[in-house]
């Protein structure tokens, strides 16, 4: 699914136009942006976590000359599904 079919999807399931429903999945994601551009974790029980993880600086190869290359530090959004989320998308309900 890409951003127009969410749209879409969520103007059908919502009952809304679907300029609301764009307006909607942009603030959501904007709000999703800025808590985590903050450090601050985003918990949406049952769902999952949207939280920033700390990579540590590393060494790494060119592929193409095999030169050695540093690789700074960087913080990595990521997200960690939560139970019902798992228990859904593995055609179950949790317990």
């Amino acid at each position: 699914m890409n951003r127009k079919e969410l749209i879409d999807a969520l103007a059908t399931r919502s009952g809304s136009r679907k300029a609301d429903a764009e307006r909607n999945i942009t603030a959501l994601l904007e709000i999703i942006t800025a808590t985590l551009k903050k450090g601050d974790k985003l918990a949406l029980v049952g769902f999952g976590t949207f939280e920033v993880r700390q990579r540590a600086a590393r060494t790494g190869r060119n592929p193409a000359t095999g030169a050695v290359l540093k690789i700074k530090a960087a913080r990595q959004p990521a997200f960690k599904a939560g139970g019902v989320l798992k228990a859904a998308v593995n055609g179950g309900a949790k317990k």
